[in-house]
């Protein structure tokens, strides 16, 4: 998500005449996943919406590589790796789809929210095992947690954005991602201790 000079969601949608389906005409591949499979099209909060369903699926996916029973290092690898994977696969289609857009950074692109929700949730199964009311709130609290580095951008993230097509879209959610996990980490290791 751009904070600076972005395009708004309306306006991401609104800046070809032909819209985001001229996207998935021409590169329909790219348009589903910088869509996020759709999910950047909700009309309201796109790159909420792209971050709730990135986290359902790194908790899918969480839950299917590693025990639940137990801290789980496979599972925060696999997060880990799927979310670099999204950002680098991510570049490409955001780049397609924000040039058919004509618009820097389309609202419709979430492919940098997924990529940044799974890198911080990627902290969550080194602390296994939580109860059913912990599990909720830690993958509730990663989710939050991206989205304010997401919109914040601290220090150096923020001109991250800057950087051409699709690296400016992808890199800067990746970025926050990881500082997002940072500290999700570190709250995670404070509760551990006490």
């Amino acid at each position: 998500m751009r904070t600076r000079g972005s395009s708004p969601a309306r306006n991401g949608m609104s800046t070809s005449a032909e819209g985001p389906g001229a996207a998935f005409r021409r590169h329909p591949l790219s348009a589903i996943l910088a869509t996020g499979f759709g999910s950047g099209l909700s009309p309201v909060a796109p790159g909420t919406a792209g971050s709730a369903v990135a986290l359902i699926l790194a908790w899918l996916l969480s839950r299917s590589i590693g025990p639940f029973s137990a801290p789980s290092l496979a599972a925060g690898v696999g997060l880990l790796v799927s979310g670099l994977a999204l950002g680098l696969v991510g570049v490409p289609a955001a780049t397609r789809v924000a040039r058919v857009l004509r618009a820097k950074d389309p609202g419709v692109i979430v492919v940098d929210e997924f990529a940044g929700q799974f890198l911080t949730s990627a902290a969550i199964p080194m602390f296994r095992p939580f109860s059913r009311v912990g599990e909720w709130a830690v993958w509730i609290a990663s989710f939050l947690l991206f989205r304010l580095f997401d919109i914040w951008k601290p220090g150096f993230i923020r001109k991250i954005q800057d950087w051409p097509e699709g690296w400016g879209i992808v890199a800067d959610d990746v970025a926050a991602g990881i500082a997002a996990a940072v500290v999700l980490a570190v709250l995670l290791s404070i509760v551990r201790l006490r």
